[in-house]
């Protein structure tokens, strides 16, 4: 049986890119601009960080894994950088 190795990504407002962390993947930090770059991303990064770490039986083991991906908004501050205020 595979195991499922779980990934976090959260979207930083500030750099305007998705940022995946995992505690399953050692060294895992990965960023892009959206959703599926990133996905493609870690298609490659997660398995070389596995071997790595030797946590990979052998090569031809398939890894799988989900990503979970954050996205909160603070309406406040989205509404000031539009120029738009706080009280209509």
């Amino acid at each position: 049986m595979c195991r499922v190795y779980q990934v976090l990504a959260r979207w930083d407002s500030e750099a305007g890119v998705w940022v995946a962390e995992s505690e399953d993947v050692p060294g895992l930090v990965a960023e892009a601009e959206s959703p599926n770059a990133l996905a493609g991303k870690l298609r490659v990064l997660i398995p070389e960080l596995l071997g790595l770490n030797g946590a990979l039986e052998g090569d031809s083991e398939a890894v799988e894994f989900v990503v979970c991906y954050h996205h909160e908004e603070n309406v406040v501050a989205v509404l000031k950088q539009a120029g738009i205020p706080e009280r209509l």
